[in-house]
Parts: C-alpha cells; structure tokens; sequence
C-alpha cells in the first residue's frame, strides 16, 4: 500500500512497511541482527555521544582518534597515523590541517629524511587531549556497567581480533 507524501512541485509515494520498523536494539536491530549491523549500530551510536561529550572542546571523534594515538606514539608520520587510526590519508589530511589551523598538533622534520613529517601534540593539544580523554573514560565506563573485568577482557580481545582480522585475538 503506497502513501503519497507532497514534496515540492511533484507527488512522491512512499510504501508503508509491513511490519513496524524495532528501535535499536530490538529485532534485527538487536540480538537477533547480524554482528556486522550490529557493530556499525553500536559505533554509530558510540560516535554520537563522543561527539556531544567533546563538542565543547571543538574536537571530533575521529580527531579524538588521532589525537589518542599521537598521545601514544608521538613521532608518527602521515602515512603511520591514517593506518593506525583506521582512516584514509585523504581523511587524515584533512583532520591534521583542522588540528594543525587549532594549533593541537605540530609537525616536525625527519631526522633522516627531510620529505618526512613527524606529528606531535602542542603543549595546547596535550591539554585538550587529557581532558577529552577524561570525557571519554566516563564513556567507557558507561559501556562497561554491568559487566565483569572477566567479560570486558572477551569482548574487548574479541573486538581487536574482528579488527586484526584474525579469528581468536
């Protein structure tokens, strides 16, 4: 059955679905859905509530990302922060020019090879950085409720091996 709905000049029909579309976490939305929605629904929703708990710092999550990862490897170059951050050269880029232009990052010469730059936190980004990432903590915390360290430990090991790709971590 087709419902029209008036958009603009024109008549666009949409199709009323058969059965209700479940909430999150309900359905196919939840125990019963596949384990790649499932784990692109739960990062959706991870991201927007990181999003709102930094957003007053005036960093994203995916900046968090790579500030997280500069707070642990300082030196990175480009190419060594888009793979270890999971995200394009092309994204990075982009997020490293926002950080830079915010003054949370500098960029500094290679010592052996002059055509590479090494990425640091400023001593700005350092401070930014400690407290979105005591934002964060509570975030985790939040997903954590509940569920023993034992627990935490197999879903964590689990998550980092869908991400290897391996098969047991």
């Amino acid at each position: 059955m087709a419902t029209p709905v008036k958009q603009g000049d024109g008549i666009i029909t949409r199709t009323k679905p058969e059965k209700p579309i479940p909430r999150a976490g309900e359905g196919k939305r939840g125990e019963d859905g596949y384990f790649g929605y499932l784990l692109r629904q739960a990062a959706g929703a991870y991201r927007y509530r990181m999003e709102a708990a930094l957003v007053d710092l005036g960093i994203t999550q995916p900046q968090f990302a790579v500030m997280a990862m500069l707070g642990a490897y300082p030196g990175l170059s480009n190419a060594d922060l888009a793979r270890t951050a999971l995200l394009t050269p092309q994204t990075l880029s982009v997020i490293i020019a926002n950080l830079e232009k915010a003054g949370l990052i500098v960029k500094r010469r290679h010592a052996a090879n002059e055509r590479i730059r090494q990425l640091e936190l400023s001593e700005k980004g350092k401070t930014i950085y400690a407290e979105a990432r005591d934002r964060v903590r509570l975030l985790e915390a939040d997903l954590a409720a509940g569920y023993s360290q034992d627990e935490q430990k197999i879903v964590r090991r689990w998550l980092a091996a869908v991400t290897a790709g391996t098969r047991d971590g």
